[in-house]
């Protein structure tokens, strides 16, 4: 087994939402009681059991309406801030897969809501929940069970369009490379998000903050990501030295 990764082609994205329903069953996550908001979008955020949303954006151009569908959910970092910051007050909650390069949760540790806060800001995706009731913390697993006996992650396996993509992650460089050059001859603007540095890749094909505000890093996350990498670096390095 391989250092993995996901493609996320939003190109392909019809809002179906099979992914984030494959999420909840999978993970035997309760459904979230909503309300409507006049939006496709529900819930209206990601939480402590909803660890996959589709999020939904509407825009008017030229009179028309134009849609933008994000599958939003933890991008697994390649150097994970959110687990150098919970090091670096001596949490043991989240730790890397050696194998897999998945960044995981242990729910059942417990830590304080000003520690939590901490990860949650580090974290430039705004995905770390956290529980009050079990002072746990939940996001994506990458289906860590799932993949280790040779199956897909259930987002992917249930996606019917080609949307959700998973395997090796030099396999899905060269797919999200391979489909951007395609996608570019009609659409200039499209980008691959956070490629070399996150293991959950995104195809847009417009401003990303028009899918959603924390779908590219922006100013804020550079910054708020250097001062971590400043903070955490002796555990950067140690890691690699361990192994």
């Amino acid at each position: 087994m391989a250092d993995k990764s996901f493609f996320v082609d939003t190109t392909k994205c019809t809002a179906c939402r099979g992914c984030q329903i494959a999420c909840k069953q999978w993970n035997k996550n309760p459904g979230t009681k909503t309300i409507q908001r006049g939006t496709h979008q529900n819930p209206e955020d990601l939480s402590f059991s909803t660890f996959k949303l589709v999020r939904f954006n509407d825009f008017e151009v030229n009179g028309q309406p134009k849609w933008y569908f994000f599958a939003d959910q933890c991008r697994h970092c390649v150097e994970p801030p959110c687990m150098y910051t919970a090091q670096s007050f001596g949490s043991k909650a989240i730790i890397r897969d050696q194998v897999t390069g998945a960044v995981l949760y242990d729910k059942k540790v417990k830590i304080k809501a000003a520690d939590f806060k901490k990860v949650r800001e580090s974290c430039p995706w705004d995905i770390p929940r956290w529980d009050e009731k079990t002072e746990g913390m939940a996001k994506c697993t990458m289906c860590i069970d799932r993949i280790k006996e040779g199956l897909l992650p259930a987002c992917v396996k249930t996606c019917p369009t080609g949307a959700m993509n998973f395997g090796d992650r030099a396999k899905i460089i060269d797919m999200a490379k391979k489909r951007l050059k395609e996608v570019k001859a009609t659409n200039p603007k499209a980008q691959l998000l956070n490629a070399e540095t996150h293991r959950t890749i995104f195809l847009v094909i417009d401003d990303p903050k028009k899918y959603h505000k924390y779908a590219a890093e922006n100013d804020v996350g550079i910054t708020r990501i250097a001062a971590i990498k400043k903070l955490i670096q002796p555990f950067v390095n140690l890691s690699r030295i361990t192994g």
